[in-house]
């Protein structure tokens, strides 16, 4: 027997509606590139994306095709995601910060018609215009004021924009059909190309907005410092719309005062970044004695957040951490810490030990941690297994590729994490499966170490790998970018883990370096590190 109930897609078109709709004077607030503050609301992105929806179709764009963005967080950026989106077409965020060369494969790879980009990242397309074998025509996120002369085919948005009003409805959608690209950035081998359905970004945005995740409601003025090209800019594009919230967008400025100016000036409640984003902002607050008296919650993932930036939001500015956990393959939000009842009387260190953790899933995801056998492990917080999860919102395939085991017998997605999970569902990673030091047949968290040296006051950055050891297989060696104007020496650094970590567990050694390498997403870069540091020999 059927329900009888309407068939309504789940189609992203319908999150602007709903905000046009329901909080049509909600502000999005953007820094530009050309560096004015832009001021728009809902009701308005909704018209120019209608405009930008009919001039595509009047280019030729047609369901399925594919259009590049290589953009910073601003109006237009969100704009176009939801004008592409209204066709039927596909928006494929790049992420700039990869080589050139990559930049160049992915696009020839999705097969991209048509390419927006930023001014900041023109010169990045010149460079590779030559090996664009799919692009036929770049529109420049700028006025025709700002427009600079090019060497390929290019025109200012605005002037692109302009030869269309927004007497256009929406194209009728499969919600199955896809709606986003985004490629990994894999330290190994070509990225990996991950593609988004307008269902799942519906049901993933529903997912991230509820209370025990990021709690967004129309009252919130958010901040996505993380790009629209991490991962769906976590989501926030679509779940803001869905709640009704304002948003403000740092547009091409990531540094400490930038963000401190907006956070101030628009009142903004709720910020989500990677921890390298908010360690700058503290400085910058340890340095000039500015607060937070608007800001009421944080989202840090990305990679594990570091316990001195968490107790330094909490116990100094007074901002609740929600140390988040996802990936690309997942939309991406897979785990949020929020407080459930079991552990909501925790407080000071035990409260900073449960907030060290990725958190708990919410509805639509589903988790578990297994050997390398496949034999499902034990939820008591001490177990290590390998995660795995499963939902609406996750990777079954990437674009053009052999995913005939990616998935194990259950469905379930290898994350390539290593984690123990706790009888609460609060999930901690201990590792990447590839990072995890083997020493004497027993697992070195390098991620808790790090963690640890991160709280010595003397330690800007930290990065552990595993070294060749004669006797127990590897031992770790702390990698350590030192704090500005302090001169730490080895033999304090390694007394501070004493008393904090299994004797075993302290590393044999620590280096002193200007800066450690990192991924295009931010990411500790490990495998050149142990690449720079394959010939190293513990002293005996």
């Amino acid at each position: 027997m059927p329900g009888l109930m309407q068939d309504w897609s789940l189609t992203c078109n319908r999150l602007l509606d709903h905000a046009a709709r329901n909080h049509p004077t909600r502000e999005i607030v953007s820094r530009s590139v050309e560096g004015p503050i832009h001021r728009t609301t809902y009701a308005q992105m909704r018209q120019r994306a209608l405009r930008l929806a009919k001039r595509l179709d009047a280019y030729g764009v047609k369901e399925g095709d594919r259009v590049a963005t290589l953009a910073w967080n601003t109006w237009r950026h969100m704009e176009t995601w939801y004008g592409l989106l209204g066709i039927g077409a596909i928006y494929h965020t790049i992420n700039p910060r990869l080589f050139p060369d990559q930049i160049a494969w992915i696009i020839n790879h999705a097969g991209d018609r048509l390419l927006f980009v930023d001014l900041t990242f023109l010169p990045i397309v010149e460079k590779i215009w030559p090996q664009l074998s799919t692009i036929e025509q770049v529109i420049v996120l700028t006025d025709a004021e700002h427009m600079p002369e090019t060497t390929f085919p290019a025109v200012a948005y605005e002037s692109w924009l302009a030869e269309a009003d927004d007497d256009f409805a929406w194209k009728a959608l499969d919600e199955n059909a896809a709606a986003g690209m985004c490629y990994t950035s894999g330290t190994t081998g070509n990225p990996k190309g991950v593609v988004y359905s307008h269902r799942s970004n519906v049901l993933h945005a529903m997912a991230a907005a509820v209370p025990d995740m990021l709690g967004l409601a129309a009252r919130d003025r958010v901040m996505p410092v993380v790009p629209l090209f991490h991962a769906n800019g976590w989501s926030l594009a679509f779940s803001c719309p869905l709640s009704g919230a304002g948003m403000v967008m740092p547009g091409p400025r990531m540094d400490g005062e930038a963000i401190w100016e907006l956070l101030d000036s628009e009142k903004v409640t709720l910020t989500a970044a990677v921890p390298t984003v908010w360690l700058a902002l503290l400085q910058y607050l340890e340095k000039t004695g500015k607060t937070l008296p608007h800001l009421e919650r944080v989202v840090i993932g990305g990679s594990a957040c570091p316990r001195a930036i968490t107790k330094a939001f909490e116990t100094t500015y007074d901002v609740r951490v929600i140390h988040a956990w996802g990936m690309t393959e997942m939309s991406p939000l897979g785990t949020a810490c929020s407080l459930k009842p079991e552990v909501a009387g925790l407080d000071g260190e035990a409260l900073l030990d449960l907030q060290e953790k990725q958190g708990h899933t919410p509805f639509t995801v589903e988790m578990k941690i297994t050997d390398d056998d496949g034999v499902e492990r034990p939820w008591d917080g001490r177990t290590f297994g390998r995660l795995k999860v499963r939902g609406p919102a996750v990777s079954a395939a990437y674009y053009k590729e052999d995913s005939s085991d990616l998935l194990d017998p259950e469905g379930y997605f290898d994350t390539g994490d290593v984690a123990h999970i706790d009888e609460n569902g609060y999930m901690q990673i201990t590792d990447r499966a590839k990072d995890v030091i083997k020493s004497g047949g027993e697992w070195i968290s390098t991620i808790d170490l790090e963690n640890l040296a991160l709280d010595h006051p003397d330690v800007a950055e930290a990065a552990v790998i595993g070294v060749a050891h004669p006797k127990w297989d590897e031992r770790p060696l702390l990698v350590v970018v030192p704090r500005e104007g302090h001169t730490p020496n080895e033999a304090d650094i390694l007394a501070y883990f004493e008393g904090r970590v299994a004797k075993w567990w302290v590393p044999n050694a620590v280096i002193f370096v200007e800066e450690i390498p990192h991924t295009a997403t931010g990411k500790i870069r490990k495998t050149t590190l142990r690449e720079q540091f394959a010939d190293f020999s513990f002293p005996q």
